[in-house]
């Protein structure tokens, strides 16, 4: 998978009242300074950037939040918790695909991923790929808009 930088996810999940991301050294990806038990809703009114954030913003940074409370302290998500978050947290968009060969590669692509971890943007690329090609997002698209 592809092995880009995380600069624009940091920027993005840039705590009000945490220091600068560009100043710090590390991934603000990594540390969790929120627990588990704190809810993703709550975690995102943190996020000063996001009080005036669109829909859409507010869904990757909920898919970068719910990442970052999953992951290791090195910011990486475990192949294991990886298909976990898939079967709890993905699930409407899984349903129906364990019988298709590309949804079979996409698994098999990870189990042999070679460092057994995916970083974020590896997990966003596996989101992505298993959306396009999910039943739910054709029941999206065949959905007619209210005017």
């Amino acid at each position: 998978m592809c092995g880009c930088m995380h600069s624009t996810q940091d920027q993005a999940l840039h705590l009000e009242g945490e220091p600068n991301p560009s100043a710090a050294a590390t991934s603000t990806l990594a540390p969790r300074t929120m627990p588990r038990s704190i809810s993703i809703s709550k975690q995102l009114a943190s996020i000063k950037a996001l009080r005036k954030g669109s829909d859409l913003e507010k869904a990757i940074a909920t898919a970068a939040m719910i990442f970052r409370n999953f992951s290791d302290p090195d910011g990486k998500l475990g192949k294991a918790t990886a298909k976990n978050l898939l079967q709890t947290q993905f699930r409407n968009f899984t349903e129906g695909q364990e019988t298709k060969p590309r949804y079979k590669d996409l698994l098999s692509e990870l189990n042999e991923h070679t460092e057994n971890k995916l970083d974020f943007e590896d997990f966003m690329i596996l989101l992505l790929s298993i959306t396009v090609m999910s039943d739910l997002l054709q029941n999206i698209r065949s959905v007619k808009i209210m005017q």
